[in-house]
């Protein structure tokens, strides 16, 4: 039987917190931010650029060897992916030789994670050269990429001007006229530049939170729909297809088609050269899967076929004996520096937003995810600071937007990487090919880059077969995957991103709409409760409905929270009331018959007399949420049900006081609020006792 005795509340005092106003905190940070010392210059200097902390301290016998390994190994598989991932960028190879230069050095500098590679990315080149293949087909230059001759367009007037017999269109631009190759890095140079303004102002106003709205779920499908496309755009070469990039959205499907509309000017050459690419390169990544545990570095497979297919190409005369596509012309040396153009900026200011969000999403989640895994931390804000200078600075050398890569910091980690002097190692990798050897890649077929970087997608393809996985363990998850995945490669990868961040998000309102609900009841000689319809061997408290609703309550799910609180206890007061009031009406009309009045008089009890609502599952809850407090407190109230309330935090109660729940100076809080279901359980049955005593008295 019950024990009904008084629950007397534990003596819980609420700390006084005394907040500052908002003026004297903005006071205090202006000044503390104001305050020049030689410490604190010195503090901000160390912080800008981390190196100078962690490089005095470089334990030169036991880190070296490690870094020079990776730095070697992990510059060597740049080199090949650096002049492919153009392809995917829309500008010249060289370009992406000096992309992975200047980002390995400035990350270097500044940035704080031991392991992370930073340059260019598949995912980044394929979003710049959406952009830039845009902007050409706006400005009328053909997107056919052997619509030219053979040779470097210009850039700048150091060197000299493409007007060659066949008189190539060209655009005025900073007061100079720019062929193709010019005007696509000029667009790729001035996005990136908006690129990094937008993550060094992220970084300078803390805006690091951003990327909490894109889910690993998001993220990830997000990464297949974009690969998918990438798979797409590149399968041309394999077939040595001349078909123009499609522009606008359906890109995957459109180039389809175009594909499978002209597989008859297929290029046996190419598809020769494509086949026994592709096989050498899988195999290399299967051999390296299967035996990474005998293999103390990884196998260099890119840099064998580019290397074998470059010298097949030349001394075959692959390009004019067979019109396969070749890289062309790659200039040794620097180009001098430009300032990106501010005319096309204007035009890109929209399209640098969602390559400024991944950019640094995916280099933020990979440093604190390969900073966990060896036992270090890094700082966000730096990284965002860090990413937005690799940016920057490089935009000025005719570079493009860069990430962290995941699988060259992969590699970085399982070769012995310690801290990032191995990103310096790969920067003079990069630099000896660019001083000296760009000019011997002229015979590497386009088939052959476009191999590389469609057999550099098998990770994020294979993300396919997670889906039942992923379902399983959760529904809402695999949604988001396929419906962010399906946006990114039917419709485009800006497109996709958008669609992913907001569904996301509605899924996580749709969940706080439609939560879990329970009725509880309780243990045997315990003081535990917990959902009837899960656990067995439970007691529903007698005449006393124990209610849990699991998740915030505001204003979108205040209607779901009510319509599921009736149902449960099988009650609701403004239909009950009514029909008390019909049966009242009823019963003075019939004043004659004692048996309608008895009647009558049944029908006021319920099978409970007391509420009580657990809200240890309710994190916080809006004005809205505490006006359906109050109103269910004075509805159930006119039907004889008192409402209790336990187990609330202080988040719930401060929103119930602020709300006037508790009247004024919160006289009835004691007699509402209880730190556990089972004290409000007792002290229900002990009111309602008292209550029954009273009237027996009475009577």
């Amino acid at each position: 039987m019950e024990e009904i005795t008084n629950a007397t509340p534990p003596a819980l005092e609420r700390r006084a917190r005394r907040r500052q106003s908002a003026v004297s905190v903005l006071k205090s940070k202006l000044k503390k931010s104001v305050t020049c010392s030689v410490p604190r210059v010195r503090s901000a200097l160390t912080g800008f650029f981390p190196v100078v902390r962690w490089l005095p301290k470089y334990k030169l016998r036991e880190y070296i060897w490690g870094d020079v390994m990776s730095g070697v190994i992990v510059g060597i598989i740049l080199v090949p992916q650096a002049i492919a991932y153009c392809l995917l960028a829309g500008v010249g190879p060289i370009y992406g030789l000096y992309t992975s230069f200047y980002a390995n050095i400035i990350y270097f500098l500044m940035g704080t994670s031991r392991h992370v590679s930073v340059g260019i990315f598949s995912l980044m080149s394929l979003m710049v050269g959406q952009v830039v293949y845009k902007e050409m087909f706006l400005a009328g230059f053909d997107l056919n990429e052997d619509s030219t001759a053979s040779g470097p367009d210009v850039f700048n007037a150091t060197l000299g001007t493409n007007l060659t017999a066949g008189k190539p269109h060209t655009v005025e631009l900073m007061g100079l006229q720019c062929g193709k190759e010019c005007y696509s890095i000029s667009i790729a140079a001035s996005l990136t530049f908006l690129v990094g303004v937008y993550q060094v102002l992220m970084a300078a106003f803390r805006l690091g939170f951003v990327s909490v709205y894109l889910s690993a779920p998001m993220l990830d499908g997000f990464a297949t729909g974009a690969s998918f496309t990438i798979l797409t755009v590149q399968a041309k070469y394999l077939l040595g297809l001349k078909i123009p990039r499609h522009q606008g959205y359906g890109t995957v499907i459109v180039t389809w088609y175009n594909i499978f509309a002209h597989i008859h000017e297929t290029n046996l050459c190419d598809l020769i050269t494509s086949t026994i690419s592709i096989s050498v390169l899988v195999a290399g990544k299967e051999i390296q899967e299967r035996y990474k545990d005998r293999l103390k570095i990884p196998l260099p497979t890119e840099l064998i076929v580019v290397a074998g297919a470059t010298l097949a190409s030349h001394f075959g005369e692959l390009n004019s004996n067979y019109g396969s596509s070749v890289s062309g012309h790659i200039p040794t040396g620097f180009s001098p520096p430009q300032v990106p153009s501010f005319s096309l900026m204007s035009r890109l200011i929209l399209d640098a937003v969602p390559l400024a969000l991944i950019s640094f999403a995916f280099t933020v989640s990979l440093s604190e995810m390969f900073a966990k895994k060896n036992g270090y931390t890094v700082r966000p804000n730096q990284e965002m600071l860090a990413i937005g200078f690799c940016n920057i600075i490089p935009s000025f050398f005719h570079c493009f937007t860069t990430s962290a890569a995941l699988a060259k910091t992969m590699v970085k980690d399982s070769t012995g990487c310690q801290t990032q002097i191995s990103s310096l190692i790969s920067a003079l990798v990069v630099l000896l090919v660019l001083l000296f050897f760009a000019p011997f890649f002229y015979a590497l077929q386009k088939c052959v880059l476009a191999c590389i970087i469609i057999v550099s997608l098998r990770g994020a393809l294979r993300k396919f077969r997670d889906v039942p996985a992923r379902w399983r363990a959760s529904r809402t998850d695999g949604i988001v995957w396929l419906v962010t995945m399906s946006a990114t490669a039917l419709l485009s990868a800006e497109l996709g991103l958008v669609v992913g961040i907001f569904f996301s998000m509605f899924c996580i309102i749709f969940e706080t709409q439609n939560p879990k609900v329970s009725v509880l009841g309780r243990a045997k000689d315990t003081d535990l409760y917990e959902d009837l319809d899960e656990y067995e061997n439970l007691m529903a408290p007698p005449r006393v409905q124990v209610f849990r609703f699991q998740a915030p309550l505001y204003y979108a799910n205040k209607d779901s929270f009510l319509k599921s609180l009736y149902k449960a206890v099988g009650v609701e007061p403004f239909l009950e009331l009514t029909k008390r009031r019909k049966a009242e009406k009823k019963a003075k009309k019939m004043s004659s018959k004692m048996v309608v009045i008895g009647l009558g008089l049944v029908q006021k009890e319920l099978a409970f007399h007391t509420l009580v609502l657990d809200c240890s599952a309710i994190p916080f809850m809006d004005s809205t949420g505490t006006a359906a407090f109050k109103g269910l407190v004075k509805e159930f109230k006119e039907i004889g049900v008192s409402v209790l309330l336990a187990h609330c935090n202080t988040s719930v109660i401060d929103a119930l006081q602020r709300g006037q729940f508790f009247e004024k100076d919160d006289k009835t809080m004691s007699r509402l609020l209880f730190h556990t279901v089972h004290m409000a359980v007792l002290h229900a049955n002990s009111a309602s006792a008292a209550a029954e005593s009273k009237s027996e008295d009475l009577v």
